[in-house]
């Protein structure tokens, strides 16, 4: 039986049991809402009294977080032009049976405040899970920073599709602060880190001969490991005045699809000597189909990274004392590569697929030489103007001779040579 109605000193707020409660009407039916504290009481009833007055009230949704999650996690197309992955929609679907809704399913969409959903990322900093190496089985580590954002997302977009389909009025996840917990070592292995010309040569050179040009690939496109093993013969063209690999998807955890973001569909171009090396192995592979895999595993079908990690790279980079090296080096490789040789950051933005030179110039600044060089010395002006005399016969061009191209000129992006290594 519910408890018993007490008046208070304010007009149509009554205490019952320890909680506050008020009534309105809204379409002639009469509607009640409870809070903490008188005071909270007072200024809902009054918020309540305004918009209705105004009609701009919109019934408080008696929606739970579960009841309206689990159903958005398979509609959900996403809200930017490039669509909503599959791949994404897994991963939204994991995190929020996992986490979001052991904490926050039963309460309703109106419930959730800015100050329980700071609660809840709280609650995912003291959270562990185990240690991801083989070295470290049975030890568990908390959650990261990057994991506690990924689980946030699909919280955030889904109470941000509630607040557009009107079942509350703001998105209490929008502004939520998320951790920061960085350490010494961490902020050192946060960096981008390449290799040496030397170092990636004898890493090549270490690597087995059956994978060694997929890793030759990897360093002279920058492709990430997830696109190179979506490769197919029909993404390379060897042929021509211009070869190049065409990047158009991706195999991640099991799925193909589309590159990483719309800016992942790039054409990146092959020097003469890996053309050759590709051609080679068109030549002898049981799989030259248009659509078969360059680089497939024994049977044909796709290679799984941590296989291949372990039978190509895990002893290598151990012979060669470089273990801090994993399959993403390659590209971070490819990148100080690029820059060495005077790229700008638009074209090593193009080369990798990142969405803004911004980012490429922020992810690898610290690869950039800092040296200062030397002097620039600036001409003095004059007050006279100075004409140009038309060349004599000496100084033309001679026919068949080659001008120096302008800035203008220079082409966007010239084939990257990976550091080639003799086959053993």
């Amino acid at each position: 039986m519910a408890a018993k109605l007490e008046k208070t000193r304010t007009p149509g707020v009554f205490k019952r049991g320890s909680r506050y409660v008020f009534s309105y009407r809204v379409e002639g039916k009469q509607r009640w809402e409870s809070c903490r504290t008188l005071e909270e009481a007072r200024r809902a009833k009054s918020a309540r009294t305004t918009d209705i007055g105004r009609g701009e009230f919109e019934e408080r949704s008696r929606v739970t977080l579960r009841e309206y999650a689990v159903p958005w996690v398979e509609r959900y197309l996403g809200r930017g032009r490039g669509g909503f992955r599959e791949g994404t929609r897994d991963e939204y679907r994991r995190q929020i049976e996992q986490y979001v809704l052991p904490q926050l399913g039963a309460a309703k969409l109106t419930e959730i405040t800015p100050s329980r959903v700071a609660a809840f990322v709280g609650w995912l900093c003291e959270q562990t899970r185990p240690a991801p190496t083989k070295e470290d089985k049975g030890r568990r580590v908390p959650l990261s920073d990057a994991t506690v954002r990924n689980i946030m997302a699909p919280l955030r977009a889904c109470l941000a599709s509630a607040v557009r389909e009107g079942l509350i009025r703001s998105n209490p996840a929008r502004d939520a602060d998320l951790p920061h917990r960085p350490t010494a070592e961490e902020s050192e292995e946060e960096q981008a880190k390449a290799m040496s010309t030397e170092e990636l040569s004898t890493l090549l050179a270490l690597i087995p001969e059956r994978h060694r040009l997929l890793f030759r690939v990897l360093a002279a496109t920058g492709v990430r490991i997830s696109e190179a093993i979506a490769l197919q013969w029909r993404h390379l063209e060897l042929d021509g005045s211009s070869p190049h690999v065409k990047v158009r998807r991706a195999l991640v955890k099991g799925r193909m699809g589309p590159p990483k973001s719309r800016h992942g569909r790039r054409s990146i171009p092959l020097d003469a000597e890996l053309v050759s090396a590709l051609r080679r192995a068109h030549k002898d592979t049981d799989w030259p189909g248009e659509d078969d895999l360059v680089f497939p595993a024994g049977n044909g079908a796709a290679l799984n990274p941590a296989n291949l990690y372990r039978d190509a790279l895990k002893l290598p980079r151990e012979e060669a004392n470089l273990t801090w090296v994993g399959f993403h080096t390659f590209r971070h490789t490819c990148a100080s590569m690029l820059f060495a040789e005077g790229r700008n950051a638009v074209q090593v933005q193009r080369w990798l697929g990142h969405h803004s030179p911004a980012f490429t110039l922020a992810t690898y600044v610290h690869l950039l030489d800092g040296d200062l060089g030397e002097p620039l010395t600036v001409a003095q002006g004059v007050n006279k103007v100075q004409t140009c005399p038309t060349p004599s016969d000496d100084t033309r061009p001679v026919e068949g001779e080659d001008e120096p191209l302008s800035q203008s000129q220079i082409p966007d992006g010239a084939p990257l040579h990976a550091t080639p290594v003799s086959q053993s």
